[in-house]
């Protein structure tokens, strides 16, 4: 008898056949046959150098989309509301006043979340159908201060494509941020995120995109960031939390492939191996060249490393022949955990590989 106190649903039994269906209400749409065949191809690793180059070109994709030269700008894994949510999580604090434009239902969904985060929520209305004028925000923000604003670019629910232009910079000489979603209308209305001052933009993937729903492109201006960087509290999501997320920086980035070199080089030494580059101070960070251990054959090495753990590294070159082990830990792969692989790949090598009496 089976141990099963659940038995397996029938429902899961048989395949699942999805209908064919023109999409022609406000979302989601229909997704092309080239996207649904891009969904086919086989799942790699989070941490794989594909998924980098993927994801540098998701956010050059992103900045075209929304027009805009912004660094900090990404897809985040979640709906439309993911991304109203990310946006409001990360620009307001308890305590802090906001205004929400509500032409719709999304401006009123927006001013619940920043309510459910103890944000004083303040707003202003239209009739459903119309919008509000230039005169209209300068008032509002002139009488409840906010430290941000959040406009809904295409209200899906009234049909209403706000204009923008002129109210990024009436909110900067308010000094709040500018937020503005544009969900239904992105890729369907023009857009300029930077030249209309907006400071955080955010859109999902099941409308013009034609994408499957799960997708939030998001970004933040300077300005935005900076109000993010200086937060006195945590933002209340851990997943939503922008200052958490790796962030490209020159100046990070610099100082990573230092600190991840100093603990190559550690542990290196502490197997007795010897750096090729005696001073500490001209060592180049990114590119590591051990002295080849003596009675050993470096090509065997390398060739050992390679085949048993699927690892490359490389003999010397010009100069350096026959010298040296070159070790190369760039970008994504500058990190401790890509140490401790190497390091155990050369403790395997040097166990292993013949080595002579010289």
């Amino acid at each position: 008898m089976s141990s099963l106190y659940v038995p397996p649903p029938k429902c899961l039994e048989k395949r699942f056949v999805a209908p064919q269906r023109h999409m022609f209400g406000p979302g989601p749409s229909n997704v092309p046959p080239r996207i649904l065949a891009a969904g086919a191809e086989p799942v790699i690793g989070h941490m794989h150098p594909e998924m980098f180059e993927i994801m540098s070109d998701i956010r050059s994709g992103i900045q075209y989309a929304f027009q805009t030269r912004n660094k900090v700008t990404l897809a985040v894994s979640g709906t439309g509301h993911a991304a109203m949510e990310c946006a409001i999580f990360n620009a307001v604090e308890p305590g802090e006043d906001v205004l929400m434009a509500v032409n719709g239902i999304w401006g009123e969904r927006a001013a619940e979340i920043a309510e459910r985060i103890g944000a004083r929520v303040n707003t202003i209305r239209t009739p459903a159908g119309s919008c509000f004028t230039n005169e209209d925000i300068n008032q509002a923000l002139a009488r409840h201060k906010p430290c941000v604003v959040l406009f809904t670019h295409g209200e899906s629910s009234t049909g209403v494509l706000h204009p923008l232009d002129g109210i990024g910079d009436i909110c900067h000489r308010h000094n709040c941020l500018f937020v503005v979603d544009c969900v239904a209308s992105m890729g369907g209305a023009p857009l300029y995120m930077d030249t209309q001052g907006i400071d955080i933009l955010y859109t999902g993937s099941q409308k013009v995109l034609n994408a499957p729903p799960g997708t939030a492109p998001i970004s933040f201006s300077e300005r935005a960031w900076q109000k993010v960087f200086n937060r006195k509290t945590k933002p209340v999501s851990f997943f939503l939390d922008m200052s958490s997320h790796n962030i490209p920086g020159l100046e990070n980035s610099w100082c990573r492939h230092q600190e991840v070199a100093e603990y190559f080089h550690e542990g290196l030494e502490n197997m007795g191996l010897r750096l090729f580059v005696k001073d500490k101070n001209v060592r180049l960070p990114t590119v590591t060249t051990i002295v080849a251990p003596p009675g050993y054959d470096w090509k065997e090495i390398t060739s050992y490393i390679m085949k048993n753990h699927k690892l490359e590294i490389s003999g010397g070159l010009g100069p350096s022949v026959g010298q040296v082990l070159r070790v190369g830990l760039m970008g994504c792969n500058s990190s401790k955990a890509s140490v401790d692989m190497v390091l155990e790949a050369l403790k395997d090598a040097l166990k292993h590989c013949h080595k002579s009496r010289v």
